[in-house]
């Protein structure tokens, strides 16, 4: 059930920051926005810098692998909006829609290198099960990716869950393509701050 909270219930100061977001954008400001603005001292203020320091921190991991491993746990987790806005991040940090659309339809097959594959699956079973095993992290670390990098992608996997069901649970509109094409420039230019 979509509370009303996340259409009316801000400050004057926020508002306004709205309205100009809309004003220079020409898009509706998504739902994700709003939530971490509703309440910032509760929630909005760490999800920002846990988010930005997930997705934009120091990483071996690239912007494109990092938002293609966003867009791949909320695949796992069936969540539309946080699909859409990030399939869109990264396909344009990555310059590759169909490298991204391939690891989204079949990461076996998809033409990416193998530590990026192998996290991914791993990514993908934590997310579905709840749980990996030894044996998944070895399988990582065999296919060379470092346990910095495997540190770095947990990071992702936390804060895309905790997105992923904030999103549904207050049933975050979804945009139109021009909107998320316009939400993932600003991601890139801005990151999560």
């Amino acid at each position: 059930m979509r509370p009303d909270v996340l259409n009316n219930g801000y400050r004057p100061a926020t508002k306004l920051l709205f309205g100009l977001i809309r004003l220079f954008s020409r898009q509706p400001v998504p739902d994700a926005a709003k939530l971490v603005f509703y309440r910032p001292d509760f929630y909005g203020a760490q999800a920002k810098t846990f988010t930005h320091e997930a997705m934009r921190g120091p990483s071996a991991w690239s912007v494109a692998d990092r938002e293609l491993m966003a867009a791949y746990i909320s695949k796992v987790n069936d969540c539309d909006f946080c699909i859409g806005a990030h399939t869109a991040t990264a396909a344009q940090a990555d310059a590759d829609d169909d490298r991204v659309q391939s690891v989204l339809t079949d990461v076996g097959s998809a033409p990416i290198e193998d530590g990026l594959r192998a996290t991914l699956r791993m990514l993908g079973t934590l997310t579905r099960e709840g749980t990996v095993t030894s044996a998944d992290m070895r399988k990582v670390l065999s296919a060379g990716v470092t346990p910095q990098q495997i540190e770095d992608a947990l990071a992702v996997c936390a804060a895309f869950n905790t997105t992923n069901r904030l999103a549904d649970a207050f049933d975050f509109a979804l945009l139109t393509p021009a909107a998320f094409h316009a939400g993932a420039e600003y991601l890139l230019k801005r990151g999560y701050r």
